[in-house]
């Protein structure tokens, strides 16, 4: 079963899946939109580039978890909404007819806020997340013995270093449609880490040594440091 975010992007990513799966034998799916799944709101209208990066100043400043987009939500609020649909997989979990694979078409915040959820991470874990790329695969696989779910992708947090770039590799002269697609992936992972560089330079300034919340940062224990975390919080529940 596919549920995606109505947004037109995600409707395109959803497609563009579809397209690769819907010839195959024995491969039966249904197609469901689902509009607790959207992204956080930034506003109806986007403002303008230096209105925008004074709106991501602020949010390093306050938190991005608890700041609120002018005009539009927090990721507090974007938790809400996941906690509603949350209730209502567990209760479509229960069913004997649910499929065996599940995809959730979504966005950036709206996964990682997902997977904080789930697995009952704190705020300061979330906040220590980096930026989702664009297409990238959460996979999160249950254990029939425990019925408690791995997280398989492992996230990025500020303090893992990314690789300095993208190798195109080796292509023919007639490879020139490959080359693009190759090309035109490495633009884009290169455009979000540009992106990531400028958000981490002010969570950074917000959030280093000299931060006033040092000190209470340091008595949280990260669930990021213990093995299997995601097992050890993961359950299908209410609570």
């Amino acid at each position: 079963m596919f549920l995606t975010s109505p947004y037109l992007r995600t409707r395109q990513t959803c497609n563009n899946i579809i397209e690769g799966i819907k010839n195959v034998s024995g491969v039966e799916y249904e197609v469901r939109e689902e509009p607790r799944m959207r992204e956080q709101d930034f506003g109806n209208f986007q403002p303008s580039s230096d209105e925008m990066e004074l709106i991501w100043k602020e949010r390093a400043q306050y938190g991005h978890f608890f700041y609120r987009i002018p005009h539009g939500e927090s990721a507090a609020d974007v938790y809400d909404r996941v906690a509603s649909f949350m209730e209502s997989l567990f209760r479509q979990f229960r069913n004997d007819d649910f499929p065996n694979i599940l995809v959730l078409v979504s966005h950036g915040i709206w996964s990682r806020v997902f997977i904080m959820k789930w697995f009952k991470w704190s705020y300061e874990e979330f906040e220590s997340l980096k930026n989702v790329p664009h297409c990238k695969y959460l996979v999160m696989k249950k254990d029939d013995e425990t019925q408690r779910y791995h997280l398989k992708t492992r996230l990025l947090t500020w303090d893992d270093v990314e690789d300095d770039d993208l190798d195109v590799g080796q292509c023919s002269l007639d490879d020139d449609e490959v080359y693009k697609l190759i090309q035109d992936q490495k633009d884009t992972v290169n455009s979000t880490r540009n992106k990531n560089k400028r958000i981490e330079e002010m969570y950074r300034k917000a959030h280093g040594p000299e931060s006033k919340y040092t000190d209470y940062k340091e008595k949280v224990v990260s669930r990021f440091k213990v093995d299997n975390q995601s097992v050890v919080n993961s359950t299908e529940s209410f609570h």
